[in-house]
């Protein structure tokens, strides 16, 4: 395997919509050799990793949050049940072929009857109450995040294969294999004996590792998978297909008219995006791809025509633009301000130390003569422990936190003269006041701090000061 095909992955979202998924990404309107050459990449169906593991945005539990929560009358169990029903449903709903159905049937019961086994074991191990269950806990969440891919990988080549194409079920999950190896080891093991000429390999989107791939990933793991697979087989481009374009701006926000397909840009503003927990790639993923020289490609599944948004390495605009107006809606500012911290030495390295042992999410910083200013993406509970941590160990200083929201104007060269004044101007003339504002001399990014209440607006403002008036000023020119 070496540069001639794609590795390509598919969201759980675009995954739920199965016939567009056939229509316009596996078969693409493809015959005979041009079927192959890629290699696939899938998610688990939209909302069962909730079912699993705990919903991703309300935190309502799921099979392993009911279990670690060891809640009377095991609804562990009912939760399960609830699994094993949405996937017979997704099954029924997909599968026309009945013994394509009964095969996905026996597949998931088979996977789910063995989970069930391992569950009420260590519940019965924990019942003793003299066993530490933190290692045993760990991998069941693994299992349970394998269980999600497996059965939409094995459906999907099911019906890839009811379609005349010679698709392989590529399971990573190590399924009762025994086998303890390192990520790398198992993905080059099981895509070995592959021949992509004539085979379309459909590979889960999670794969065991040691130490634990959900450990060390979290639930951004498929993409770090997508990406082993492309570095590790050399592919000629890395291709993600979510259920959006990667846009100037959210649609919803700026509208559906106003909103610009990117087209192109580079890996440096992948990494802002993935600072601010946009959805465009995971920054460990979009980093390997980096490295290797591998060009990674955003598609809209349902814009099967349009050939989406390349990231490389070394784009850079023709012309200095915005590229992108998007930011973080919640942010606490952790604000740190000792008025003896002039001509000292240590403090910066004291709040990161407390920082990083909280694992809390630092979007962004700024300092003056006394004051240190973290932006962190994080719980107030945390922040709160930060703090406490902070004001035990430096008793005279002040120490605060606030909510703040924060819109970042993103491109691969911002350079342009008089961007920032164009954006305050159209700021102040919306009524908007700026709580901070930070440019970096290497012209990637401006982030300007304002109110949470005032997010919606600043998005909107900016993307049609910097983006759409921009977009505007050439077609006016030619109609001159």
């Amino acid at each position: 395997m070496s540069g001639r095909h794609s590795v390509e992955k598919i969201g759980g979202t675009s995954m739920a919509a199965t016939d567009t998924v056939f229509e316009n990404v596996l078969i693409g309107g493809r015959e005979g050799a041009d079927l192959y050459g890629r290699v696939f990449v899938v998610s688990a169906y939209s909302g069962i990793t909730d079912l699993l593991l705990e919903h991703k945005k309300s935190g309502e539990a799921g099979v392993y949050g009911h279990f670690v929560s060891d809640e009377p009358d095991a609804p562990w169990r009912e939760a399960l049940t609830r699994v094993h029903a949405a996937m017979r449903e997704r099954n029924a709903g997909m599968l026309a072929n009945a013994q394509s159905r009964a095969e996905a049937d026996r597949f998931v019961a088979g996977r789910i009857s063995a989970l069930e086994i391992y569950l009420e074991d260590l519940d019965r191990l924990r019942a003793h109450g003299h066993f530490l269950l933190t290692e045993p806990l760990a991998t069941m969440r693994e299992m349970l995040s394998g269980l999600g891919e497996a059965h939409s990988a094995h459906s999907t080549a099911l019906l890839l294969r009811d379609r005349g194409v010679n698709a392989v079920f590529v399971d990573l999950t190590g399924w009762q294999d025994g086998a303890s190896m390192e990520l790398d080891e198992r993905i080059t093991k099981a895509l070995a004996p592959l021949d992509l000429t004539a085979q379309l390999p459909i590979v889960t989107g999670y794969a065991a590792s040691k130490g634990g791939t959900v450990r060390r990933y979290d639930r951004g793991y498929s993409e770090i998978i997508f990406s082993r697979i492309a570095v590790l087989t050399e592919a000629r481009e890395a291709i993600i297909h979510k259920e959006f374009h990667l846009s100037s701006a959210d649609p919803k926000l700026v509208g559906e008219g106003k909103a610009r397909k990117i087209g192109r840009t580079n890996y440096d503003v992948a990494d802002q995006l993935a600072n601010l927990g946009m959805e465009a790639i995971h920054p460990g993923a979009g980093r390997g791809l980096r490295q290797a020289g591998i060009a990674f490609r955003v598609c809209n599944t349902f814009d099967r025509e349009d050939e989406g948004t390349l990231i490389c390495g070394d784009y850079v605009s023709d012309k200095p633009r915005v590229e992108i107006v998007t930011g973080k809606r919640s942010l606490l500012a952790l604000q740190f301000f000792e008025q003896d911290m002039v001509g000292e030495k240590g403090y910066d390295a004291a709040i990161l130390e407390a920082l990083t042992r909280h694992k809390a999410w630092i979007v962004s910083k700024s300092s003056n003569a006394n004051t240190i200013t973290h932006y962190l993406a994080s719980k107030a509970a945390t922040v709160r422990k930060v703090i406490a941590d902070l004001e035990e160990r430096y008793p005279s200083a002040t120490i605060s936190a606030h909510s703040v929201a924060m819109v970042s104007v993103i491109g691969s060269d911002i350079s342009a003269p008089g961007l920032v004044a164009t954006a305050m101007t159209a700021l102040n003339d919306a009524g908007i006041c700026v709580l901070g504002l930070q440019h970096q001399m290497r012209n990637v990014d401006v982030q300007f701090l304002v109110e949470p209440g005032d997010y919606d607006a600043t998005i909107r403002t900016l993307h049609d000061a910097l983006v759409v008036a921009d977009f505007a000023a050439p077609a006016e020119s030619e109609a001159a």
